[in-house]
């Protein structure tokens, strides 16, 4: 028996030493607007799950907030959300990494707006901006080398509290979620070639009152886009139709109807890329009320509510680790990085937590 039982012993940690083989680690990178830094974690799976370490501190001399990577070079793309003081322009900076990921230099870019949100469109020739306070929309040319260029395209609807601007997957159209007041989902033809935006029409896929779309994603198979819903404290699921226009299929509620909603907000959002589960963050600005709601993607499509998961005060931006396995969120007020691992019924648990500075929003994570 004792023979058995020291052979099972010998197959379990054989076991779990490959699958920590498996797991490789990485780097999550996050820019600070309180201390003006650049903030670099290595990530290393080990035997009891996950370490979370602070690596590197670079002095970016402006405060960054919003961070994007480039899929294919080793760069990365920061712009502070507001401009500067001294000027209608804002600081902003492309990062080049090392063959190992860490930091080798950074260039100073001037934007024309500060930016809540940065993405690139799917061919890498364009970066584009979303500036929440005034609600315009950049878009700039990238340069062989990737490095932000002129400004081939601007948007302003005249209205404010744009939060996020991201193309299609098929690289045809653009969508514009604006929250609070303004509440409008507006819809753009993207043109590859040259940058520009062309309003659809209806340009506002009008979302139901009080919802306030705020970040989105895409499912990575079907014509579906998620959105976080600031407002309403659900993420509603929209089809994207061959025309480029969005039609609403379902509003799944992350708290009752009767729950107070005052003093809370949604935050961001993403989908795992085996387009199985969905997740968003709730934040507890007036009250204790901090989550990461979960759901799980029917073969449609649409969500069921899996239930909420504990986070750290104020959780804000979300991230997937590269190989899918740990969900990584910021606290705005509880200055923590949180990574969950992603159990195949989609509950989290909670891997690592590191302590870092207050006000970070956005974070990327990238292959070590």
């Amino acid at each position: 028996m004792e023979n058995r039982i020291s052979i099972v012993s010998l197959v379990l940690g054989l076991i779990a030493q490959v699958a920590v083989a498996d797991e490789s680690p990485f780097l999550i990178y996050a820019p600070s607007r309180s201390t003006n830094s650049l903030i670099i974690v290595e990530a290393q799976p080990n035997d009891s799950g996950l370490s979370l370490k602070q690596s590197q501190n670079v002095d970016l001399k402006f405060p960054a907030g919003t961070i994007v990577a480039h899929p294919e070079k080793p760069l990365l793309y920061v712009a502070a959300a507001r401009p500067d003081l001294e000027s209608d322009k804002a600081s902003g900076a492309v990062i080049t990494l090392d063959g190992d990921g860490g930091y080798l230099k950074h260039d100073p870019v001037t934007f024309e707006h500060g930016y809540s949100y940065l993405s690139l469109d799917r061919s890498n020739r364009f970066l584009l901006g979303a500036y929440y306070f005034d609600g315009q929309v950049d878009v700039y040319s990238l340069d062989a080398d990737g490095r932000p260029g002129k400004r081939v395209a601007a948007l302003d609807e005249g209205r404010k509290n744009a939060h996020c601007v991201l193309p299609s997957p098929d690289n045809r159209f653009v969508y514009i979620p604006y929250v609070k007041e303004t509440n409008g989902l507006f819809q753009y033809r993207f043109d590859a070639q040259s940058g520009s935006l062309t309003a659809l029409k209806p340009k506002n896929s009008q979302p139901p009152d009080g919802t306030g779309p705020r970040h989105m994603a895409y499912h990575p198979a079907l014509p579906i886009a998620y959105f976080s819903n600031e407002q309403h404290l659900g993420v509603s699921v929209y089809e994207r139709q061959d025309s480029g226009q969005l039609k609403l299929r379902q509003g799944c509620n992350a708290v009752p109807d009767n729950e107070p909603k005052d003093g809370v907000s949604s935050s961001d959002i993403l989908v795992t890329p085996d387009g199985r589960f969905v997740f968003a963050g709730i934040r507890g600005h007036q009250r204790d009320f901090d989550w990461i709601s979960r759901y799980r993607v029917k073969e449609n499509g649409e969500l069921e509510l899996l239930g909420l998961t504990p986070a750290d005060k104020i959780p804000w931006g979300l991230t997937l680790s590269p190989d899918s396995r740990y969900l990584l969120a910021t606290a705005f007020q509880g200055a923590t990085l949180t990574a969950f691992n992603i159990q195949q019924n989609g509950d989290l648990a909670k891997a690592a937590n590191l302590e870092w500075d207050e006000q970070i929003t956005d974070l990327v994570a990238r292959p070590r």
